[in-house]
Parts: structure tokens; C-alpha cells; sequence
């Protein structure tokens, strides 16, 4: 069935039936529950108001009520039209269109719709208030020590979040309505001096360019249309639910992309060494940051290699100095030593997706089960050697102290890809996997910008400020990465 082509826009007739009759047509009204309806006699002129329940303040909604239906034939003239846009409705945010389609639009995003008898225009009165949680600290990044507010499912909450921790007139936040259907709302922020303008247009333009019924899945559909590899395993932009990580990337020149029903910022351009961030070490003094970041990093190699690397020691030890000769299952179990350790990393994930759909209360009673009872009855039995489930457990360990929970997800399917061209091909298997993966980290880029920086292409600056956790007075400039318009964080000393 090919769908037909929509006509022209419908503009607004001055006949008030007219309208009702389309906007009846259009959105149900009699069938939908939550689309109201009142009629209205403003000075003697029919009138009628819409609007949709739950996604308007219903206290605004009697204040204007009380006031509109006060209103006399003089009050109103001689032009009724200019009379309620300028003096009789008491709001601020008020605007008027012609155009049938777009009023239904913003209605259906929770502003009021005023109709007028005889008038060519209606009256949009934004008294939207969307269904919303109060601001918590985000689970996955908590700190010791911090502000304890987050980001919400509402876009303009989080906007306000962010905006509160950057007073700047230079702090731009365009909107985009992206979904032909879900009609979902999507800001683009960014600090017009600092952020490089080119890669402000390139994301806009990618934005504009989305051509979809809708986005279901908010933020995470938004990332698939606009960045360049939709295929890398490794992920191209950092999400946040924290307004102060939010605003510190903003002030370092990258863009944030806020998106409505979702409580994530997304961050973007970005490093693989972005995701390796967290704002604890910020929180900290200077050396506990700098020992917390480089036992972060210790845990993410850990996380992707520990285990392959003991499997290729123990398939071949030869390759072990004297030193480690420690190295090595002291015992073998029933099951293969390769087939363990793909076991261990199956369990782990499926106890990890368990606790998901597990309700809290009854999470940690799963979590000692599969610890406990069934990895001590594992050994008990012979199928399994201790030492596998250590070294599995220090991996799991490892994936968790990832900040990043989209890198931890990629290291987790990169350490799975090691483990089996180890068991298979055991040293050359081993080779060539870190071959792959290191060929597909130098040759990913996020907009434009090296994943490996500032290792690839070197940057001596960028190295001292990723591998060390730098005392905030000396960062005076920007790191050149992003290229931003204003690389001074400290002006200048005048002479």
C-alpha cells in the first residue's frame, strides 16, 4: 500500500467549526480520555480551549478559565484578536500560528489551544508540566563526596539542571522536534565561544537530517543516526545523568545532546580515555585522584586480558619467566581449561542480567547464591579449578569498575573474542586478536576526532593530563583535541 503524500499545511479558518471539526478528526476528541474540550463565550465570541490532560498544569488552566470567562463585549474591542494576546491573558509564554498542523503539534506536547470565532490565528498558552521525578543522585555514578542531583526524564529539567552551573550568555541550546509520530523533543547545548563551530553544524545538520516515525528509545536512536560507524563495537559518544560532568565537558568544548523522556546527556565528541573519567578523582586531592585513576586504568586492562593471558600461559609455559612459574592451575578439573573459562564469562553475564530483572530486595540473596553455592559446588565437584573462578572474578571486578557502562559492555565482548582465538590458536590466536583490536581503536574516530588520542597521533600535553590527574589552577588552556574557538581557561596576564 503506498502511503499518500501529505498536501499543503492546513491553515486555520475563521469559522470556529471549521476548526473543531478538523482538530475532531485529527485527534479523536470524544474517543481519547485525555483530550478535553471546553467551550467558551469570551465578550460575546464563541470560543473553545484544548488541551491535553496530564501534560497540562491544571492549576493554570482554572486561573485562565476564571479570567477569560470575566471578559465583556468592551473589553475586547475593537480588536479581540490583540486584546488577549497583549493585555487579557495573564501568561508569558504565549504565540500564536495559523497553521492547523503545527497547533496540533504543540498541543499534543502540552500547550494550551485557544480558538477564536472569526479570527484566522490561535492562541498557543505554554502551561505544560510533564510527569516528573524529583532530581537523585544517578546510581551508576555515584560519589563520596558531591552534589546529590541528577538528570530527570524531563529535557527542560535537565536543561535547567546544566544551565544553573554555566551563567554564561554564550550558552546556546537549540531544539529539534525529530520523529514524524513521537514528535520527540531534542536540544543540542553547547558554549558558542568555546565550542568549534564546525562541528556544531556538522551535528546540527546530522540532526536535522533524521527522517524517522519516531524515537522509542530516545537517546540511544538519536546516537545511531548521527554518529559515522553504526558497526563499531567500541562506542562513539559518553552518556551522563550528572549536570556537574555535564557542564565540565561543555567548558572543555564538546556538545551535549539532550533528549525527552531520557535522563542521559550525551557527550560528544569523545576519546576512549573520556569513558576512563570519573568525577571522583576530581572530588579527591591530587594524589588520591592520580592513584584512583591509574588503578581505574589497571582494571580495565584487566578486565579485557588477565584471563587470556592466564589461559596462554597455562596452554603453553614455556613462555612464563622463572619468576612466574606460579602461574598455572594446580590441579585440572573435568572440563577443559578453555571451556572454563567461556563458561565463567556466560555465568557472569547471565547472573549480571539476572540481577537486572531481579527485584531489589531479593538481588543480593541471587547475587550470594551464584557466588557461593554454585561456584564452591563447581570446585567441590572437579569441574572446575579455583583458580578460574578467581581470575573470572577479578575480570567481573574489572568490567565494573569501568566508568563507563557502554565501554565496560564493548570490553566485555573484547575479552570474550581474546579468550577464544586464545583457546583455539593460543599464542598466534593471542597475537591476533590484540592485532584486531588495536587496528580497529586506530582507525575509530568520533567526529572527526582520534579514539586513541592522545597516544595516536601523540600530543605530550594530552599524555601528562590523561595518565596524571592535573591540579585544576595549572590546566590554563584547552586541550587541543577538540579544537575549540577560545583555548584559554585563565585569561591572560595583561603586561
Amino acid at each position: 500500500m503506498v502511503r499518500k503524500q501529505p498536501g499543503p499545511p492546513e491553515k486555520v479558518s475563521p469559522r470556529l467549526q471549521e476548526n473543531l471539526d478538523y482538530l475532531q478528526e485529527k485527534l479523536g476528541i470524544g474517543i481519547n480520555i485525555d483530550i478535553l474540550r471546553k467551550d467558551l463565550n469570551l465578550g460575546g465570541k464563541a470560543a473553545a480551549m484544548l488541551y491535553v490532560d496530564g501534560l497540562t498544569n491544571g492549576e493554570v488552566v482554572v486561573l485562565l478559565l476564571q479570567k477569560l470567562s470575566t471578559l465583556t463585549y468592551a473589553e475586547l474591542c475593537p480588536d479581540p484578536w490583540q486584546k488577549l494576546m497583549t493585555q487579557r491573558i495573564p501568561h508569558m509564554e504565549m504565540e500564536s500560528s495559523d497553521s492547523l498542523p503545527q497547533l496540533i503539534d504543540e498541543m499534543l506536547a502540552g500547550q494550551l489551544l485557544l480558538l477564536l470565532d472569526g479570527e484566522r490565528e490561535a492562541i498557543l498558552i505554554d502551561t505544560r508540566t510533564y510527569p516528573a521525578r524529583n532530581p537523585e543522585e544517578p546510581d551508576m555514578e555515584r560519589l563520596t563526596r558531591g552534589s546529590r542531583d541528577g538528570f530527570v526524564e524531563t529535557m527542560m529539567f535537565n536543561v535547567a539542571l546544566t544551565r544553573r552551573r554555566i551563567r554564561d550568555p554564550g550558552l546556546r541550546v537549540e531544539g529539534f522536534r525529530l520523529g514524524r509520530r513521537s514528535k520527540t523533543d531534542v536540544a543540542l547545548m553547547y558554549i558558542e565561544d568555546i565550542t568549534n563551530p564546525a562541528l556544531v553544524a556538522e551535528v546540527r545538520k546530522k540532526l536535522e537530517q533524521i527522517d524517522v516515525d519516531g524515537l522509542p528509545m530516545a537517546e540511544k536512536s538519536v546516537e545511531e543516526f548521527i554518529t559515522h560507524s553504526k558497526w563499531n563495537i567500541f562506542p562513539l559518544v559518553r552518556y551522563t545523568e550528572r549536570p556537574d560532568v555535564a557542564a565540565q565537558h561543555l567548558f572543555e568544548g564538546h556538545i551535549l545532546i539532550f533528549t525527552d523522556t531520557s535522563p542521559a546527556a550525551m557527550i560528544l565528541p569523545v576519546t576512549i580515555f573520556h569513558h576512563l573519567q570519573h568525577p571522583m578523582e576530581y572530588r579527591q586531592n591530587v594524589f588520591t585522584g592520580i592513584y584512583v585513576r591509574w588503578i581505574r586504568f589497571f582494571a580495565v586492562l584487566m578486565s579485557v586480558f588477565l584471563a587470556p593471558l592466564y589461559l596462554l600461559f597455562s596452554q603453553q609455559p614455556a613462555l612464563l619467566p622463572p619468576f612466574l612459574s606460579f602461574i598455572g592451575p594446580k590441579e585440572a578439573g573435568s572440563i577443559p581449561l578453555f571451556i572454563q573459562f567461556i563458561i565463567v564469562h556466560f555465568g557472569i553475564d547471565l547472573i549480571r542480567i539476572a540481577g537486572i530483572h531481579t527485584p531489589t530486595p531479593l538481588a543480593t540473596a541471587l547475587s550470594l547464591i551464584a557466588a557461593l553455592l554454585i561456584g564452591q559446588i563447581a570446585i567441590d565437584v572437579g569441574l572446575f579449578t579455583p583458580e578460574v573462578l578467581l581470575y573470572g572474578g577479578l575480570v567481573a571486578v574489572g568490567m565494573f569498575a569501568t566508568p563507563s557502562f557502554d565501554l565496560s559492555q564493548a570490553n566485555r565482548l573484547v575479552h570474550l573474542l581474546m579468550l577464544i582465538l586464545t583457546g583455539c590458536f593460543q599464542l598466534p590466536g593471542f597475537l591476533a586478536g590484540l592485532a584486531v583490536i588495536l587496528l580497529r581503536l586506530v582507525t575509530t574516530k568520533s567526529f572527526g576526532v582520534p579514539y586513541l588520542w592522545p597516544f595516536l597521533p601523540p600530543n605530550f600535553r594530552g599524555i601528562a593530563s590523561t595518565i596524571l590527574r592535573q591540579p585544576v589552577p595549572i590546566e590554563r588552556t584547552r586541550l587541543t583535541v577538540l579544537q575549540p574557538a577560545d583555548q584559554d581557561r585563565v585569561p591572560p596576564k595583561k603586561e
